[in-house]
């Protein structure tokens, strides 16, 4: 799990909300929604540059067709918060909600489930220490006993370790560490400080935060 820093709500939006009258208001609950677009397509778009486009919760690669916004406290347990920018992220998965992809995990795996002590969110800043990734690919809570009830929690509902994950975690971790023996340490920590950026296009690099943890381990 990556750190997000979230940013301003796109003016669009705030256009849009700030329109509310005595005959009509911006609204978002469970089943219906009158926030389309242009303005959803724009906070989409958003969502996905303030997070280098990958998921907000496994770091997978995505891209508007293959994500949604998830709101990280739920629209239905937590109404006012349905439309405030600082409550959206972009999970993967795709915006079905009744037929996500298959296996289901990240943000249609969690669905309405919210817990503030027992939930690791991707917009605190430490987020990071809540794991360790072995290079076998799986996602392990931390062995800090303050934070390792939050990420057992935190990987079973929201499916981080299945079999899917694995196996890209795996095989994004085992191209980074291609020709790893001839690096010296130095070179090592210029490359993990490297994955730690975006490119050029503004693009993460998928499954980073584990990259980064095990390249971590060789200096």
């Amino acid at each position: 799990m990556k750190y997000i820093e979230k940013g301003k709500e796109p003016e669009i939006f705030t256009i849009w909300k700030a329109q509310k009258n005595d005959d009509w208001e911006p609204y978002w609950n469970t089943k219906y929604t009158n926030f389309q677009a242009p303005e959803k397509p724009v906070v989409h778009d958003a969502l996905l540059k303030e997070q280098g486009y990958i998921c907000c919760y496994c770091g997978i690669r995505i891209f508007k067709e293959t994500s949604h916004i998830e709101h990280l406290q739920s629209r239905s347990k937590y109404p006012d918060l349905a439309l405030e920018y600082t409550n959206f992220m972009a999970s993967c998965q795709g915006e079905d909600e009744d037929e996500p992809t298959v296996p289901v995990h990240c943000g249609h795996q969690k669905k309405e489930w919210y817990d503030e002590n027992l939930m690791v969110s991707p917009l605190e800043p430490n987020c990071a220490d809540f794991f360790k990734y072995p290079a076998s690919g799986e996602i392990l809570p931390t062995d800090d006993l303050d934070k390792k009830d939050a990420a057992e929690t935190t990987i079973k509902n929201l499916a981080l370790d299945i079999d899917k994950l694995r196996n890209l975690r795996k095989a994004a971790i085992e191209a980074a560490l291609f020709d790893l023996e001839n690096l010296s340490e130095e070179e090592v920590q210029r490359l993990a400080l490297g994955y730690e950026l975006p490119d050029s296009t503004g693009k993460y690099t998928p499954f980073c935060s584990a990259i980064i943890y095990i390249l971590k381990s060789y200096f």
